[in-house]
């Protein structure tokens, strides 16, 4: 896969050993207007010392079940286990019609990624099955590495947890290709990720929600460094509340110019 020497230069850097923490109680205005109890952790490695920011600093170490942000591992682990591909590998759709429109027809990996399609996910799982499932996460130290024994479901409803802090550790890791897989599956799933780009940045997330409480995290990537996120709502409203993981961290990123503030609502 031949990069640009915008993504050649991104990869270049290092993410920098964080040198300060900083404690934002200001942003908890950003959660009162969309009036959600939450937590956001951001890590800016544009400057030479890495700066860590946390709103509800309790709540960013609290394990959550990682819900669909489970995709960005579990993507690898798919790959590496050679129960797909490709991004190009097509999985038939089963004919069951599910509540969201997007999932009601053949997927491949983008498309999976995008949808956030959990059927999709569910025959990986039982592809590679619980064993293999329980190797991976422990060979990279995700959350607290414990799946339930429903290999179907284990990131949606079972025992495995992660935190907001364990959420960055593990973005970080990724974002250097430090993972214990290939560098072309690691840069495929990153590729995946991509929410929105610019010429000078790229924006890579992933949602999650698990019915009471959802997640939106990821990176922006400059060319002075990247900037992490990992944002946990709760979501009492349920769907009417999903809109606002988005809000809240584009708000929150615009606020420190890690991220362009929108013009218009996004479609």
């Amino acid at each position: 896969m031949k990069l640009s020497l915008f993504t050649l230069f991104i990869l270049s850097f290092a993410v920098p050993v964080c040198a300060e923490t900083q404690e934002r109680s200001d942003w908890g205005s950003v959660f009162e207007k969309y009036e959600v109890q939450g937590t956001i952790v951001v890590v800016d490695g544009r400057e030479n010392d890495q700066t860590t920011f946390v709103f509800d600093k309790e709540r960013a170490a609290k394990p959550f079940s990682p819900a669909s942000t489970f995709k960005i591992p579990h993507t690898l682990f798919a790959l590496d286990a050679g129960v797909v591909q490709d991004e190009f590998e097509v999985f038939k759709w089963d004919g069951v019609e599910r509540s969201f429109a997007g999932h009601n027809s053949d997927q491949n990996l983008r498309s999976a990624i995008r949808n956030s399609t959990v059927w999709v996910y569910q025959q990986f799982a039982e592809d590679m099955g619980a064993e293999k499932a329980k190797g991976y996460l422990k060979r990279i130290d995700y959350g607290n590495a414990a799946p339930s024994d429903d290999v179907r479901n284990y990131w949606l409803d079972g025992q495995l947890a992660i935190s907001a802090n364990e959420q960055i550790a593990f973005l970080q890791r990724l974002y250097r290709n430090e993972l214990p897989f290939a560098v072309e599956h690691q840069r495929l799933i990153k590729d995946l990720m991509i929410v929105e780009a610019d010429r000078k940045w790229i924006l890579r997330a992933k949602t999650g929600w698990e019915g009471r409480f959802g997640w939106w995290v990821g990176w922006v990537e400059w060319r002075e460094g990247p900037v992490f996120f990992a944002l946990n709502i709760d979501t009492p409203n349920r769907m009417a509340d999903l809109a606002k993981r988005e809000k809240i961290t584009r708000e929150i990123l615009a606020s420190i110019d890690a991220l362009p503030g929108r013009t218009a609502e996004k479609k």
